[in-house]
């Protein structure tokens, strides 16, 4: 079934997500789409998925051409998307979650016999022969319930496939049985559209690229051009010198944040330490640990060994409370789900951690709390200025603004803030308003900084050191004012295992 995409343009307001890109796939070609995080990929597959209507453009898929599609008219022309977070319904059994809402029935009553032996078939024809119909879908590893999505497409006659960073949370097996599985698949003439971060994936896998970067589809190679020098030349936006780095950093105190044979499940043992004022990037791919270390530091994930320490002081924070107790704060990567509450107005999120200090005898402060945001929202050029206006209806750059309020505002007794993925989603003009609002924070309020990132431009603009994870431990460190960003792009690919999909098919 072979898919074209012409002149694909998606407008979010003044946000220019797809600017006139171009894509093509032919049946069994398997199709790699990469670029950094907000480079357009999420909205590429939305638009073929039904989930967004492009503003102009073409989708023709199979013959057929659509301005947009629903979800209904996607599935129907045979386009099925399986996303980094899966659709499946874990209280549900496999066969269960294969037919729903398309239950096999007879004078109204579920054909549970039928579908589960419908159930085994599909899974056979994929080569998942061990997982039981039967089964709780919750009760299988991450793996196998990717493949009981597969499947699910699958019997639904999906002709073009699109993963979604499909090995992000996969072992180094399961990310092998799914390299063997989609070369099947391309067999068989089904179109695979792989999106990823992994080069040594492209370089095994794919019979062509494409990159995107700031919406728009800047390079396309087929298989014979495709090296690990042409990607990352092209992943990277010409950030090619080094860049000032922000106010040094105070050495003459304590640390702001210790971290010492720190390890957890998929994690270490890490040996971090962050001096006042200073602003260390921890760069990785996804999946390479960066959060992980943010969870455990913070108390949402458990420890096994070690110790963190803020301005000397140990707090081995064993819950979210703990860890802000202790001055340590953090920028949730998802937002939305994650840290702001997004019926209360964007005064209420930015003072609910300082509420009872800026209050008097138990009551609170309406004026101490308006006199907090409208500063923060000053420096931090939040639009609009709505104190009442509900967080939700904020665009995302302004929510993460709101979020980023709650912990540098001058009544917050922050010390040490993670931000995770800081400026996902958030246009280039918020984004400097982020970065100068972090910086300020460091140089004038010697509040440790630690920004987990997977892009390399980011950690230029930011960051005074770049600690590159790779399986949950640091393998590297850059002094950013001496790097650029094409040598941390190639670092963290080099330092990188070839992937797992590479790794346990070199016989193939």
């Amino acid at each position: 079934m072979p898919v074209t995409v012409r002149g694909l343009t998606k407008r979010y307001g003044a946000t220019l997500a797809l600017d006139d890109v171009d894509l093509d796939l032919a049946d069994g070609e398997i199709h790699a789409l990469l670029g950094h995080n907000g480079a357009g990929k999420s909205t590429v597959i939305s638009c073929l998925g039904g989930k967004t209507s492009p503003t102009v453009g073409e989708m023709v898929v199979d013959g057929r051409s659509y301005a947009s599609l629903s979800p209904r008219e996607s599935i129907g022309a045979g386009v099925a998307v399986i996303y980094q977070h899966l659709s499946v319904v874990d209280n549900l059994t496999v066969a269960e979650n294969l037919f729903l809402g398309q239950e096999r029935t007879r004078a109204g009553l579920i054909r549970r016999g039928a579908q589960r032996d419908q159930a085994r078939a599909a899974l056979d024809r994929i080569g998942a022969h061990g997982i039981d119909p039967d089964m709780r879908l919750g009760a299988l590893p991450i793996g196998q319930r990717q493949m009981v999505e597969i499947a699910k497409v699958l019997q639904r006659d999906a002709r073009l496939l699109i993963l979604d960073e499909p090995t992000a949370a996969l072992s180094k097996d399961e990310a092998s049985r799914l390299g063997d599985l989609i070369r099947e698949l391309a067999g068989r003439g089904i179109a695979i559209l792989y999106v990823t971060h992994l080069l040594g994936e492209v370089l095994k896998l794919a019979d062509r690229a494409t990159v995107l970067r700031n919406g728009r589809a800047v390079w396309s190679a087929d298989r014979a051009e495709i090296t690990r020098d042409s990607l990352v030349a092209a992943i990277s936006d010409g950030h090619a010198g080094a860049h000032a780095s922000p106010a040094p950093p105070r050495r003459d105190a304590e640390a702001a944040l210790a971290v010492r044979g720190l390890t957890g499940p998929g994690l270490g043992p890490i040996d971090l330490s962050v001096a006042p004022g200073e602003i260390v990037a921890c760069y990785g791919l996804v999946g390479s640990g960066r959060s992980r270390l943010f969870g455990t530091v913070f108390g949402r994930l458990p420890r096994t060994a070690g110790t963190v320490s803020v301005d000397g002081v140990p707090r081995n924070a064993t819950s979210p409370r703990r860890a802000l107790h202790g001055g340590i704060a953090l920028v949730p990567g998802d937002r939305a789900r994650e840290g702001l509450f997004a019926a209360l107005g964007a005064a209420e999120n930015t003072v609910v951690d300082a509420a009872s200090r800026l209050g008097r005898g138990g009551f609170r402060s309406a004026r101490a709390e308006r006199g907090v945001f409208d500063r923060v929202a000053a420096s931090l050029a939040l639009r609009p200025h709505e104190p009442a206006l509900p967080a939700g209806r904020f665009s995302g750059g302004n929510q993460q603004k709101i979020l980023l309020g709650r912990w540098i505002n001058d009544a917050a007794r922050t010390r040490v803030i993670l931000l995770d993925d800081p400026t996902q989603g958030v246009d280039v003009g918020a984004r400097k308003d982020i970065y100068d609002a972090v910086k300020r924070l460091a140089a004038d309020r010697g509040v440790g900084v630690v920004v987990a990132t997977n892009e390399p431009e980011e950690v230029i603009d930011l960051a005074h050191r770049c600690l590159i994870f790779s399986r949950g431990r640091i393998v590297e460190e850059h002094i950013v004012a001496e790097t650029t960003a094409d040598r941390l792009l190639a670092a963290v690919h080099r330092t990188t295992p070839e992937t797992r999909i590479l790794d346990a098919s070199e016989g193939h």
